[in-house]
Parts: C-alpha cells; structure tokens; sequence
C-alpha cells in the first residue's frame, strides 16, 4: 500500500484494509471489518462501521456514516454486510446501513451520487449511475435500477422498486413501484409520460424514444388491463431490449405500480 493519508485526529483500527491513495479526514472513524478500495477519499466526521467494503475512487464528504446497523426491530446483531462499487459521491450527513437477516447486504453499485442528508436503509439495491438528490429517503428493501433519479424530500416505501431511466419528483410520497422511463410526481402520485429528456441525455435514439411512447400510450392511457396491454405491445410493437425490460419489470412487480 502506498500514499495513504491519514489525518492525526482519526482513527483507524489497525485490521481495516485500506487501498493505494485512501486519505482519511479530521476526526474520521474507521472500524476493524472495513475496506476502503484505492484512491477512496473519507471527509471530515465521518463513520465507516459493519462489514463494510467499498471500492475505489469513492468520496465521503463529512458526516456520513456507512455501515452502521439497521434501524429494524427485527435485528439482532446478525452478521450482515454493505457493499459499495467504485466512483460514488456521497455527501454531508448521507446514512447507509447493513442488512438485516444474517449474512443479507445492503448493495450499491457504481458512479451514484448520493446527496445531503438522503438515507438508505438495510438490504436496499442501488443500480449504477442513480441520482438521490437532498434528504430522499429510502425504506428497507428498496431497489433502484441504474440511471434512475429522485427528487429531494422524496421518502420511497419498503420494498419499492424504481425502474431504470425513471425520474420521480421532488416531495412525493412513492408507496408503489414507478415503472422504466417514465416521469412521475403529483399527489396522488401519477405518470406524466416519458423521461424523455432523461432518454435523450442518455443516447436513446429517436426511434427507440418513440417506440416506448407507444408502449407507454398502451400501457398507461389505454383502459386495457395489464394482461391485455402486454399482450397488446408484445404483439405490436417491436421486442426490443427495452420494450422487453418494461414488461418484465411490471409484470414481476409485487406492490403494484404508479399508473
């Protein structure tokens, strides 16, 4: 290991494993089961805990605590775990706990950006490339497909999944699962079509944006059931990798979704 930074004021219990280029900010605590991966850099005040490893080149700006146990009343001291890709962003006061369920993980993959003060609790998936803007807050269970954005203030219910390229807004309340690529916000929560400029941003081609507009049209606008707006986009529309995710996501979902 070589050019490691480790400010006088922290502490680091001597089993942690640390990478290539990890530096450790004023009054940072790093416990024993702990991995930091190269070039992961830890802020000011911050607690990384638990069984806890994290790759590389990830930034913990101060105050955030990762690792830490489950606030489930159903755990009782089990072994349980946090994983952490490469490349994510958390900011000021973030919070991530571990599983709960002996030998269960928290998961986070690669290049998310996790901002102020947001929450994700124990056995959540997070995808790559998710954006959790201010204080968004996630329930146990929660899962979070990759390229996915939530609006600040936004408190996502235990076992919710949010489909990739999704985009809910800020302040709304999920209770159900939001669907792949699609815009949602209101009260009561409500589809408002395609994240098209999320889609566009993203290299989506045209003609790929307007295909899942029809699917979107006959899923969502239509008075079909699911069964039937299934079978009716299976049947018309080209199966395409993304049409075919969009209906493996509804028709697996277990809480219903935002329609």
């Amino acid at each position: 290991m070589s050019g490691i930074k480790v400010h006088p004021s922290a502490i680091v219990d001597p089993h942690a494993e640390l990478g290539n280029n990890v530096e450790i900010g004023p009054f940072s605590i790093i416990e024993r089961n702990v991995k930091l991966g190269d070039g992961t850099i830890v802020g000011m005040h911050c607690l990384i805990t638990g069984h806890t490893s994290i790759g590389k080149k990830n930034q913990f700006f101060s105050g955030a605590i990762i690792g830490s146990d489950p606030q489930d009343l159903k755990f009782r001291g089990e072994t349980t775990y946090t994983e952490i890709g490469d490349e994510n962003i958390f900011r000021e006061y973030v919070t991530v706990n571990s599983g709960t369920g002996e030998g269960t993980k928290t998961i986070i993959g690669n290049h998310n950006l996790i901002m102020t003060q947001c929450h994700i609790a124990h056995n959540c998936i997070l995808g790559d490339h998710v954006k959790l803007a201010n204080v968004a807050t996630l329930a146990g269970h929660v899962q979070i497909q990759d390229y996915a954005t939530v609006g600040g203030l936004t408190p996502i219910h235990q076992y919710v999944r949010l489909g990739s390229y999704s985009m809910v807004g800020g302040g709304f309340r999920v209770t159900q699962d939001i669907a792949p690529y699609v815009l949602t916000g209101g009260e009561p929560l409500a589809n408002y079509g395609l994240n098209q400029v999320g889609l566009a941003r993203a290299g989506f081609t045209k003609e790929t944006i307007q295909l899942l507009k029809k699917a979107y049209r006959i899923i969502f606008r239509s008075k079909l059931s699911l069964q039937e707006a299934v079978l009716s986009v299976q049947q018309n529309l080209e199966q395409t990798t993304e049409i075919k995710n969009l209906i493996d996501f509804l028709t697996t979902s277990t809480r219903g979704f935002i329609r």
